[in-house]
């Protein structure tokens, strides 16, 4: 027997077999239209409770940043030999506290013996020629003074003779060719007599000249032979301040170049703290900054006293000097982390330092809607920024809420939904 199969009406035709594929159909068109809007958004959902979210304010901003510095010496003297040799005697060891000209260690130099042994041989050896020929000069002089005397002589004698003979001749005693005779022998005993008186002065000041030039030589010679010796001292290593020998590096044997670096001193009680600045901040580090560091619960003054041009690896050095009282207990080595000071304290918008900056360069950031679902992403200008905070510029207000931590796994979404 047939049944009449009642058709369905109402909300029944709706859930009925046939309206299945509208469903479908309906299911596709909002899935498409779902996703089409999740990839225009770029949203992701997120745990809220793995984030860290800070508070956007409006406070005093300290211009300063975080260095590390090592503590060491204001003065170190480099030691290193004037001249080279062989370790002989070591005297002092590392870490003894010296007085200056305190003896460090021995050197010897056999070949500056030898040298030191023909310097003093060939100064005899001047010595004796200044005295020989002081003694001929002397002997020469004396010749010429006896030659000088003996044609006084011959001259008195001669013009004795010529005056009689002149005499005669004008009584007509004698003949005119005697009285010439006389006359002739009287004038060339004058002419030698001259001649003798002469050379006597030109030998003494040819004598003056030759015996200063030959002392002069010797002087030099003596002045040589004492710098010879003077180098011979300096194979005694001596140290040039009060100070801690705080590296030596030699031993027993060793033979050492001159001008090597061997070791060096210290100088005690007064310290610098060398600090390696990044080179973000090569213009604005200058000398006299301040900076304060905290030691044992006690907070101490450092002042830029020195900053070096050179960048090295991304970094550059600056000398701090410890103003007044220096912390107790304070040792070359070291480690101190200062704060320094590149500017006044001044009201600024500002958020916590974080993770984010590593990938948004201070660019952009996420900020948190009024009702808290949600974060979408802003650009803001970060201006300065030291350990704690940085300074924004532009692009967020006091009171808002920002996403601070790390942004490594958000990709490239702009819509983070909590």
């Amino acid at each position: 027997m047939d049944r009449v199969i009642e058709q369905k009406k109402g909300i029944a035709v709706v859930f009925s077999k046939k309206a299945l594929p509208y469903w479908l159909g309906a299911g596709v068109v909002v899935l498409v239209v779902y996703l089409l809007l999740q990839s225009d958004s770029k949203t992701m959902r997120v745990d809220a409770n793995t984030l860290t979210i800070s508070n956007v304010a409006d406070g005093k901003f300290d211009d300063y940043i975080r260095v590390s510095g090592q503590v060491q010496p204001m003065t170190t003297i480099q030691l290193s030999p004037l001249e080279g040799g062989v370790v002989e005697r070591i005297i002092v060891e590392e870490g003894v506290t010296v007085k200056a000209g305190d003896p460090i260690l021995v050197l010897a130099n056999e070949s500056l013996d030898l040298q030191i042994l023909n310097s003093e041989a060939e100064l005899a050896e001047k010595e004796n020629m200044l005295r020989n020929t002081l003694i001929q000069m002397e002997q020469q002089k004396l010749a010429l003074r006896q030659d000088a005397m003996g044609l006084a002589l011959e001259v008195k004698r001669n013009k004795r003779k010529y005056e009689q003979q002149k005499a005669l001749f004008e009584e007509k005693l004698i003949a005119r060719e005697e009285y010439l005779k006389a006359e002739e022998d009287f004038y060339l005993s004058v002419e030698k007599y001259e001649l003798v008186r002469e050379r006597a002065i030109q030998d003494s000041s040819y004598r003056s000249i030759e015996i200063k030039r030959m002392e002069e030589s010797l002087e030099n010679m003596r002045l040589n032979m004492k710098i010879i010796r003077r180098r011979k001292d300096n194979l005694v290593i001596k140290a040039p301040i009060d100070g801690e020998l705080g590296l030596l590096d030699a031993v027993l044997g060793q033979s050492i170049q001159q001008g090597t670096k061997i070791g060096q001193i210290n100088s005690v009680g007064t310290y610098k703290i060398e600090a390696q600045i990044d080179e973000h901040y090569i213009d604005r580090v200058a000398l006299g900054l301040s900076a304060t560091f905290d030691r044992q619960g006690e907070v101490f003054n450092a002042t830029v006293r020195k900053v070096y041009p050179e960048v090295r690896s991304g970094k550059f050095q600056a000398d701090f000097r410890i103003d007044g009282t220096q912390p107790a207990n304070i040792r070359s080595g070291q480690t101190y982390y200062l704060n320094l000071q590149l500017g006044q304290s001044e009201n600024a918008v500002i958020i916590p330092r974080g993770s984010f900056y590593q990938s948004t360069g201070g660019k952009w950031i996420f900020v948190v809607s009024p009702k808290g679902d949600k974060a979408v992403k802003r650009e803001i200008r970060i201006g300065r920024q030291n350990p704690k905070y940085y300074e924004v510029l532009d692009g967020l207000e006091p009171g808002e809420k920002v996403i601070t931590s790390s942004y490594e796994s958000f990709g490239d979404c702009e819509v983070l939904v909590f």
